[in-house]
Parts: structure tokens; sequence; C-alpha cells
């Protein structure tokens, strides 16, 4: 798995999906200051890497999960790769929203979802964890049998892998942070002095530059 988790993180800082700026850091929706901004969404702009990254992601689905019956993406990153993924195995596909919405039928789940369905959720991207496990949640609670979920990228946050085990989630990453400073290090993307800033905003997130 190595040498993905190295080729997807070459590629996503070779599109600027992954941006790392430590002497400019960004600010997050939740207010953190981070060194490192993420945006896979561009990754469908790039059709080689893109049918790279779905291929990536059917084949571990194949593998670890040869029972799935339904893919379920997570509104809003992951709705395009997880229905690339879903026609890839050649499996339906449903999207799961943050929260149920306010007109029409309400549903939280688009797509048809007969319970009892063996799913495998797709998800672009895991910060804290939080909002992929809600999506886990409305799925369980809408009678479907998960059986785990594959992400793109994961930042590794201690906090999100404890969120994952506690709610006995399995999660399967195609690359994560610390293979992405190695790869940056490794090319000449970011600086000696760099690295170590990088390495400590990955220990305390959320009080780092402040």
């Amino acid at each position: 798995m190595e040498s993905v988790e190295k080729a997807v993180a070459k590629s996503l800082m070779d599109i600027k999906a992954v941006m790392l700026r430590p002497d400019q850091p960004f600010t997050w929706a939740s207010g953190w200051r981070s060194p490192i901004y993420c945006d896979n969404r561009r990754i469908l702009s790039y059709p080689e890497i893109r049918e790279n990254v779905c291929r990536w992601m059917a084949e571990i689905i194949k593998d670890k999960y040869p029972e799935v019956e339904v893919i379920a993406g997570v509104a809003t990153g992951a709705i395009a790769h997880g229905y690339l993924v879903a026609h890839m195995l050649g499996k339906p596909f449903c999207y799961v929203r943050p929260k149920p919405k306010d007109h029409g039928t309400g549903s939280q789940i688009e797509g048809i979802l007969e319970p009892g369905k063996k799913v495998v959720i797709v998800e672009d991207l895991i910060s804290t964890g939080m909002s992929s496990l809600a999506a886990n949640n409305a799925l369980v609670n809408a009678g479907a049998d998960v059986l785990g979920m594959v992400a793109i990228f994961s930042y590794n946050f201690l906090h999100a892998r404890k969120a994952f085990e506690d709610a006995n989630v399995e999660l399967t990453t195609l690359s994560n942070y610390e293979t992405l400073i190695q790869v940056a290090h490794e090319t000449g993307y970011v600086k000696e002095s760099e690295v170590e800033v990088l390495k400590e905003w990955r220990i305390s997130p959320s009080t780092w530059g402040k």
C-alpha cells in the first residue's frame, strides 16, 4: 500500500489539491489555523489522477468487502468520487446529506437504499471524522449494514482515529498526513524547517498558531 500512499500524496501536491503553506496559515471553517489546506474536489478536473484514485478505492473495496451491495458517498465532497467508484464496481449508488433536507421528502439519504443492504461508504477527506461518522450513523439508522469506509486522505488525528474505533467503523485511506509530509520533504516541496512546523501542527491543531 506504501506505493499507492506516496503516489496519491504526490498527485495531490502536483495538482495543488493539498496546499502546504506553513508561513501563511489557512483558517479552517472550525476556526483552526492550519499550515495545510486540502481540496480533493480538484481531483475531478484531472482525468488520469481521477481514474487512478477511484480505481484504487474500488480495488480496496473489492478486496476487503467483496460482499458489498451499495456504495454510499458523503455529501458533498465525495458524491462524485463515490459515484465513479460505484460505477467501476457495477454497484448501486446513494449519497448522504449532512442533515435531512428541509423541503420535499425531507430525505437525508438520496437514492435507493433498501434496509439490510451491505454498504461501503466513500469519503474524500477525514479530519475530525465527525461528519463522516454522522453519515455512517444516518445509514445505520436507515437499516444499512455498513461494512466500512474508504477515503482518499486523512489527517490521521489521534482523536479521529479513536472516534472511528469507538464507533466500530473500519476506515481505510489511500494516503495520510505522515506520508504527505514525507513526500513533500523528499521532493523539496517544503523546506526542512517547514517540516517541523507541519509536524508540530498535527500534535495540537486546535491551538496551533494562537
